[in-house]
């Protein structure tokens, strides 16, 4: 979700060096960003002696400015080591989070549409009196994939569909999954994302039994998946990583949401509220019950599969 901020800071703003605090994996997200640099988090720096090495590291950068897009104890840290370092950082500009609007939120307080998170980020460039308009981030290029010896056919109509997220509560059923790709998979190449271990398992036994319907996991580096995604005519999505990549292509993306929602601020870039599909309000009144899916209450935990079939499958036939 940074990655639109940071294109449009790189696009604005020619001139500045822009180095990335991130993974090596994550990186590749910022693939169709020119000129950027990277300082990778590593498994060694999880420990606090780790973070003061990282901080050193930063330092030897000598940047004139730290912004911190996630404003949590492992980046406040950082922060700490960087300023007893008495370096030459002249500001640290910290994202707000929102927490007292989202704590408002999920108590019943107030039920509104919050700023995105993607302004969120943008808002924290104007410590520097950088204004940002994220309507004008130029979408990613699509991916010439026609080279690749993929199963599916490119020359089809495809859809994505990535089924898991990291809580339970913001997962539709399989069941549910595997009607929507009964009703499309006669027209349309369905491609499974998802990760690594009982994920990978999961859709390999539903590409089994289904047709036209393909494996997009393990075996394949984010890379390969962002290439592959930028090449879908639509993505159904949870409230999950692969939607908002989507987004970066300008692709239709249509998110399920359960126990969470979008007034959160978390839908993927630039896609209409419609594209966001949600329990029934007066069946669920307290929605939404939980920002990211932990903590969620009991019984709001199946809230998800109260959304019907057909009405996703309406949806899919307005898009395409």
């Amino acid at each position: 979700m940074t990655v639109p901020v940071i294109g449009l800071l790189r696009s604005k703003h020619p001139e500045i060096k822009i180095t990335i605090l991130t993974t090596e994996f994550f990186s590749a997200l910022f693939s169709q960003v020119p000129n950027i640099n990277f300082i990778f988090f590593e498994p060694k720096h999880k420990t606090l002696s780790g973070l003061y090495s990282l901080s050193k590291d930063i330092n030897n950068l000598n940047p004139d400015y730290v912004l911190d897009l996630h404003n949590v104890l492992r980046t406040k840290m950082l922060r700490l080591f960087l300023a007893l370092s008495r370096n030459n950082i002249k500001a640290n500009f910290i994202l707000d989070k929102g927490r007292k609007e989202k704590k408002e939120l999920i108590k019943g307080v107030t039920f509104k549409q919050l700023k995105s998170m993607h302004q969120r980020y943008a808002d924290v460039l104007c410590g520097l009196n950088i204004k940002l308009d994220l309507r004008n981030f130029k979408y990613y290029k699509k991916i010439n994939i026609s080279n690749k010896n993929y199963n599916f056919n490119t020359q089809n109509k495809i859809i994505g569909i990535a089924p898991f997220a990291g809580h339970i509560c913001k997962e539709y059923s399989l069941t549910k999954i595997i009607e929507i790709i009964a009703f499309l998979n006669d027209t349309y190449e369905i491609l499974i994302f998802g990760g690594p271990g009982d994920e990978t398992k999961k859709i390999k036994e539903i590409c089994k039994t289904n047709k036209n319907t393909y494996n997009i996991s393990t075996d394949y580096s984010l890379e390969e998946q962002m290439g592959i995604i930028s090449n879908l005519d639509l993505m159904i999505s949870m409230d999950s990583a692969n939607g908002h990549i989507a987004s970066l292509f300008g692709i239709h993306v249509l998110t399920i949401w359960g126990a969470t929602h979008p007034f959160t601020g978390y839908a993927p870039y630039m896609q209409p509220e419609i594209n966001s599909i949600t329990p029934d309000i007066k069946s669920y009144p307290k929605l939404p019950v939980t920002i990211y899916g932990s903590n969620c209450p009991r019984d709001y935990l199946d809230s998800i599969n109260s959304i019907k079939t057909k009405t996703i499958l309406k949806r899919v036939e307005e898009l395409i």
